[in-house]
């Protein structure tokens, strides 16, 4: 896994003042959060004391800490490229913040930012103008370098193994909370170091995406939906893979193997200049097409990076054009209300040459006992 230096971060400030002009802003506005880890390599504890980095568009970036954080701060390896400012309790901090923005500026603000925050702000800069950055630089973070991509592939073979391993433990006569615990063990024992979801849905609860993980006993018959995924050296995993316990029946095949050549036939759809939408249209085909086109409920995917859910996302009207290192899943999955539901997920990257699955463990339909 290669390395990322003090030079990355250095390229990652100037591409974002870059970005902010070409957009017609002032600069960026980075409160603690994923931007903040992104842009300075530093990730404090969120609280009301006030810390912020500041990208002018034109000019040297600075970051405001408590003075009694300023330790951590300064020890980042992004820290030669960014002045340093404390403020102490007691002090007025806006005042030193606002300072860093012109009067009437317009900033785009990263959207983990406190609303106590951004209110302060605006008390002492009224012409001050803030978009938040989800909106006004969409792809800021969306185009990976090659040591992101490492990462992301690092932490998609840690899926992978946790799935293999998952398929070996008791799933008939335990509860879905106990095999979400196996999947959190199994993906920390894989080197995550943090775990941010771990869904199973079994039977009829397979008809809910985003199921929490519950007391109902897995029994033989079930259809289970498992996605999970966490963090690994900073960015992130998501699968999702679907077992049967014991024999499926007709139907139960019928509809998994419509979504994995759905999930195939999305992959294959990927390409640069591609827009996202298409990759969406291309999997909303083929289970329309089956006769399940009212049971894909969600988009087909989403962008990955420092946090589980970013840009790119992959729905209809997104025409924004793929480029070469975004790194996003295709998920497409059927839900029959009552019944069971069916989703295979894979991270991959787009490439000059088309895409790359970051997720490699089987597709095909695993049963379990």
């Amino acid at each position: 896994m290669r390395e990322i230096t003090a030079r990355h971060f250095a390229e990652r400030l100037e591409r974002g003042a870059r970005q902010a002009r070409a957009a017609g802003f002032d600069g960026l506005v980075i409160a603690p959060g994923p931007d903040l880890a992104y842009f300075a390599d530093y990730l404090p504890v969120t609280t009301e004391r006030i810390t912020l980095l500041v990208i002018p568009a034109d000019g040297e970036p600075t970051i405001l800490v408590p003075a009694l954080e300023r330790g951590g701060a300064a020890e980042t390896r992004a820290s030669g490229a960014i002045r340093l400012l404390t403020w102490t309790d007691g002090e007025d901090e806006y005042a030193p913040a606002s300072g860093l923005l012109q009067p009437e500026g317009r900033y785009a603000i990263s959207d983990a930012t406190w609303a106590m925050h951004l209110l302060g702000l605006q008390q002492k800069l009224p012409g001050a103008r803030f978009a938040a950055i989800s909106n006004a630089l969409p792809m800021l973070r969306a185009v990976k370098s090659a040591d992101e991509v490492d990462r992301l592939a690092a932490a998609g073979a840690a899926a992978d193994a946790t799935f293999e391993d998952v398929l070996r433990v008791p799933f008939a006569g335990r509860t879905e909370r106990q095999l979400a615990a196996d999947l959190d063990r199994l993906l920390r024992e894989h080197g995550h170091e943090q775990v941010d979801f771990t869904i199973v849905a079994s039977g009829p609860n397979g008809a809910d995406p985003h199921h929490e993980p519950g007391e109902r006993i897995i029994a033989e018959g079930d259809m289970v939906v498992l996605d999970f995924g966490g963090l690994l050296a900073g960015y992130g995993s998501d699968t999702t893979r679907t077992v049967h316990v014991g024999e499926p029946t007709d139907e139960e095949h019928e509809v998994y193997e419509v979504v994995r050549q759905a999930q195939q036939t999305a992959f294959e759809a990927v390409a640069v200049g591609v827009p996202c939408q298409e990759i969406d249209r291309a999997a909303r085909r083929v289970i329309r097409e089956a006769g399940y086109g009212e049971f894909f409920i969600h988009r087909v995917g989403h962008g990955i990076g420092v946090t589980t859910h970013e840009p790119p996302y992959l729905v209809e009207g997104e025409e924004q054009p793929i480029e070469a290192g975004m790194c996003f899943s295709i998920e497409p999955g059927i839900y029959l209300p009552g019944r069971f539901g069916v989703r295979i997920e894979d991270i991959v990257v787009a490439a000059e040459d088309g895409a790359h699955r970051l997720n490699n463990s089987s597709r095909e339909l695993h049963l379990v006992g």
